[in-house]
């Protein structure tokens, strides 16, 4: 399959933003390859790889009541891999130096794997089915099934209303007169 000309042009201005990586690679929850930018990685490989860490990442998440798989990031001696989920069928994963500053390989990560998630929908999403349309149906269960029950929503925090803070001015003042 030929490397999505969209998602590979989202994958190079992203390497342009954050000159520490040295590849950036989107693949489908399957395992196969939307679109790559990795020089000196064998891309086919590297998915396989992709594919096995986001099942493990995302079973561990949900055992330990964390919710949905969102990001992994592993550190080696060398640098970092960082996999962000990218839509509902898609994960895009980063090479990069040890010398990255970490908070911006996160946050342009996360930013990017949203850009990536909407074009791959855009992509895999029949022309005459909209959006809504493929979330109620996703919600729905089928009839007679047996619907499987999902993580558990955190418990809603409650805020107790703080009274308004005052402040003292503690003053020690003297007059002086002169004579």
């Amino acid at each position: 399959m030929a490397a999505d000309p969209h998602i590979l042009e989202e994958l190079r201005r992203l390497r342009a933003r954050v000159p520490q990586l040295t590849g950036a690679l989107a693949t489908g929850l399957d395992g196969r390859v939307l679109a790559h930018d990795t020089p000196g990685v064998e891309p086919n490989g590297m998915a396989a790889l992709v594919e096995t860490a986001h099942g493990a990442a995302g079973k561990l998440a949900d055992a330990t009541g964390q919710g949905e798989f969102r990001e992994l990031v592993v550190r080696g001696v060398y640098g970092y891999v960082a996999a962000y989920a990218a839509g509902g069928a898609a994960v895009l994963t980063l090479l990069a130096q040890d010398r990255v500053n970490l908070g911006r390989l996160l946050l342009e990560g996360r930013r990017a794997a949203a850009r990536i998630g909407e074009l791959d929908d855009r992509r895999t999403t029949p022309a005459n089915q909209t959006r809504p349309a493929r979330e109620a149906k996703a919600a729905k269960p089928e009839p007679g099934s047996d619907p499987k029950p999902g993580p558990k929503p955190a418990a809603a925090r409650t805020r107790t209303p703080r009274a308004p803070r005052t402040t003292t001015t503690n003053t020690n003042a003297r007059t002086t007169t002169e004579s």
